[in-house]
């Protein structure tokens, strides 16, 4: 805090000093959406100000001497749709391109006034889809800088509760049925520490400043995404500044970021073809755990790159990666504390690795009917995952799992332009490779595994409007196999159809009903079915893909052009989920917590049902303020391997309630907020008497899963942030409060043994409740983010 008091009082005097840059510029292009072409002559303005300009010939434009604060910024040209950027942030230094694809205008509608939907809709995707931009994201309040905390925000999400979590759980599927893509790249993981065989963790490991913007979609989904069965996350990256090299430092309470990005191989040009955009970011949490006392010290590197070459007009290839390496280790404590101790026990010791790299090849069609895409990627995983009697001297080994899985994908999609009417099709290509090494002494197994196999699958879908661009529809099909389990290549097993329909029915085209049904398939993870037996042999060979299908019906209503309001309902059907023979539980239940997730053997019989509604007010920034409030009422339920009876989830919150509103002053002052209330969940309590044969493993009786919920979660978290503009660089400072009204974060009870006051064991052992503390705590952090 000595450190930060300093540097902000350098600031304040520094801005008496510095020389006051009170404008900015921005630059970007403006192309159709459709075929990619440069837009020449489109009009680009400031709203609020007669500031703009006019693209050249390759759909280019420059505003310059900008006043350093907020903008709406519109785009518009004759025979398309207007688009509005909202809520860009006008710096002296660090802005990024503002680029536009606007949409034909196929309507014939002369004399009715017609309100531009400012939010994104789809053909294949018309309903269950959102956006956030890269400065949505930014200055999320309590997200620091994570955009699986940030979308947490969006009706149906919702994360762990009352854990050091942060899983990204949408309309009441387990973390495990997301997947994710980073430019068309698949990246199994977007979180440090992860749970193998989920996705869940405590911390993001992606940097928001390459982004232009991240699209979560819910629900029908397109044919050429594959293994999804609750959401799509994708994240948008921008190219690399082709003017000149920037950057930006950002220094938060737990970690330290730095950003480079600009040209290369620009010789006398004005724009290069050929630009990067690379960031590093080191954590410094394990020193403040350490100073604070806490009983575990997590320690993460991670890096992310992005390099970017237009050959020419028609063609494009960019080269993109991120990784992380995480180390999880034990802090040896002095005083004695009962939880404390318990966590220190129980908790894993976790070394990580993980790298996605991918290269991909945009081709446009020189006649403008259509492009292709083709992606090949590599990731791979390294966990070392280790359980101890002692933790602190890593004695006492009764667990370990030694895993590497490795995938390398080919992904290939081209689409074709006919008229009203778009048609795309391709294939998917993985080769899988995963060895593991465990022993397991408290389930009694020990294992090494070596399994390679592949994957496929074949995709198409069409779409077309119609009615004067009232009906728009979609149809898809997709199918996957592989070559490991005992009906991978039997493809009609998951023929997967689609089809989505909105109607627009008002005269200005503010009202639309949207409606879509699907069947989505998803393989097990490498973690199940690489599971062998004592015998040696593949346990979950015969396991089938787990079904789930989708049916959605929405309304929408477009109040003006920057706000609109929602209803949703949504119904999910599994079918074919594995249960554990072990704990006679659905894995769906499982994932959200510090383990290895799916290694045992399982029986594909499980059923599952996630349903609800959602309501969504939203209001992008206009008149200095920007709004979402988001409520979400739901039961989600799955069968166990006793019968056929529906118990809760351990995601069945009820009720997901989120308030996000924030309003900009002058003189670049922005003051924001969030509110989050999830309702009671679900959990599996603690089998004492197992516990205790156990010790330090802890077991659950999942018998009594739904029995017993865990109270309702609320917070609020509040940000201030203020922008100053210098000559050659901007400063960004942000104070965050989270916690506000000190609520308490509802936990699961915490068992240890009974010691005395010296933390010795009281012979004979008995198991005991530790966890104390019922109070909330306020959480005040400060970050500062240097743009050059």
């Amino acid at each position: 805090m000595r450190i930060y008091s300093l540097f902000i009082a350098l600031i304040m005097l520094s801005s008496g000093v510095l020389y006051a840059q009170t404008s900015g510029t921005i630059t970007g292009t403006v192309k159709d959406a459709k075929t990619g072409e440069p837009l020449i002559g489109a009009t680009i303005i400031l709203e609020g100000t007669n500031l703009g300009a006019a693209t050249n010939v390759e759909g280019r434009y420059t505003i310059n001497n900008i006043p350093t604060k907020t903008y709406n910024v519109k785009a518009s040209f004759v025979g398309f749709i207007t688009e509005t950027k909202f809520n860009v942030v006008v710096r002296s230094a660090g802005n990024i391109e503002l680029n536009f694809e606007l949409k034909e205008n196929v309507s014939e509608l002369d004399e009715v006034t017609v309100t531009p939907n400012p939010f994104e809709k789809l053909e294949t995707t018309p309903l269950s889809i959102q956006n956030l931009s890269q400065e949505e994201i930014a200055a999320y309040p309590g997200g620091n800088n994570d955009i699986a905390k940030v979308v947490q925000s969006l009706p149906g999400v919702s994360g762990s509760v009352g854990g050091f979590r942060n899983d990204v759980i949408i309309r009441g599927g387990a973390p495990n049925e997301n997947v994710y893509f980073l430019d068309g790249v698949p990246i199994p993981n977007i979180n440090h520490f992860s749970t193998q065989g989920s996705a869940g963790g405590p911390v993001g490991l992606l940097n928001v400043s390459f982004f232009e913007g991240v699209t979560l979609t819910a629900s029908s989904f397109g044919a050429e995404y594959d293994n999804v069965l609750s959401g799509i996350l994708q994240f948008n990256q921008r190219n690399g500044n082709p003017r000149e090299f920037t950057g930006n430092l950002r220094i938060s309470s737990s970690e330290a970021a730095l950003t480079a990005e600009g040209p290369l191989f620009k010789g006398d040009q004005d724009i290069a073809n050929t630009t990067f955009i690379a960031s590093v970011r080191r954590s410094y949490l394990q020193l403040l755990f350490d100073v604070i006392g806490l009983p575990f010290l997590p320690d993460y590197w991670d890096f992310q790159y992005k390099l970017n070459h237009q050959v020419n007009r028609d063609n494009t290839i960019y080269l993109t990666g991120v990784g992380a390496i995480d180390d999880l280790a034990i802090n040896d404590l002095e005083d004695f504390d009962p939880e404390q101790e318990a966590i220190q026990n129980q908790i894993p010791v976790i070394r990580q690795n993980s790298n996605t790299a991918g290269i991909g090849w945009k081709r446009q069609f020189s006649d403008n009917s259509g492009f292709m895409e083709t992606v090949l990627s590599n990731n791979t995983l390294g966990n070392r995952f280790y359980r101890y009697d002692d933790n602190v001297n890593e004695t006492g080994l009764y667990l370990k799992n030694e895993s590497r899985e490795t995938e390398t994908q080919l992904r290939y999609r081209v689409t074709k332009f006919l008229g009203n009417w778009t048609a795309s099709g391709g294939f998917l290509l993985i080769n899988s490779d995963y060895s593991n090494n465990t022993e397991d002494l408290v389930n009694n197994r020990q294992f090494e595994t070596d399994l390679n196999f592949f994957r496929y699958g074949l995709h198409g879908q069409v779409s077309s409007n119609m009615l004067n661009n009232r009906v728009k529809f979609s149809l898809g099909l997709r199918a996957d196999g592989n070559t490991f389990t005992d009906t991978g290549n039997e493809l009609y097993r998951t023929l997967s159809p689609r089809a989505s329909v909105s109607y627009t029915f008002s005269e200005n085209r503010d009202w639309t009903v949207n409606a879509s049904v699907g069947r989505y398939y998803k393989i097990l993870p490498y973690t199940t079915l690489g599971f062998q037996g004592n015998d040696g042999s593949f346990a979950n060979k015969s396991a089938d893909y787990i079904q789930s299908d989708h049916a959605v019906l929405g309304l929408e209503y477009l109040i003006n052009q920057s706000s609109r309001i929602s209803l949703e309902g949504f119904f999910k059907k599994y079918d074919d989920y594995p249960t554990s023979t072990t704990d006679s539980v659905s894995l769906a239940n499982k994932g959200g917590g510090f383990e290895v997730f799916g290694s045992e053997p399982v029986i594909s019989e499980g059923k599952g049902r996630t349903y609800g509604v959602e309501l969504l007010f939203q209001q992008k920034f206009t008149g200095n303020f920007y709004a979402v409030t988001a409520f979400t009422f739901y039961k989600s339920e799955f069968t166990n391997l006793l019968g056929n009876d529906y118990d809760p989830a351990v995601w069945d919150n009820g009720v997901l309630i989120s308030l996000l509103g924030g309003y900009k002053f002058g003189n670049n002052w922005e003051v924001s907020g969030r509110y989050r209330f999830l309702g009671k969940a679900s959990y599996a309590p603690v089998d004492q008497q197992a516990t205790l044969d156990n010790y330090p493993a802890v077991i659950k009786d999942f018998n009594e899963l739904g029995t017993v919920r865990l109270d309702p979660f609320s917070q609020l978290d509040v940000r201030i942030d203020k922008k100053w503009s210098f000559q050659k660089l901007s400063l960004d400072l942000f104070v965050e409060i989270q916690n506000v009204l000190a609520s308490a974060n509802p936990s699961e009870p915490r068992y240890g043994l009974d010691r005395n006051e010296q933390g010795e064991v009281i012979m004979p052992r008995q198991l005991i409740r530790v966890d104390t503390s019922s109070e909330g705590a306020v959480l005040p952090s400060i970050g500062i983010v240097l743009n050059f």
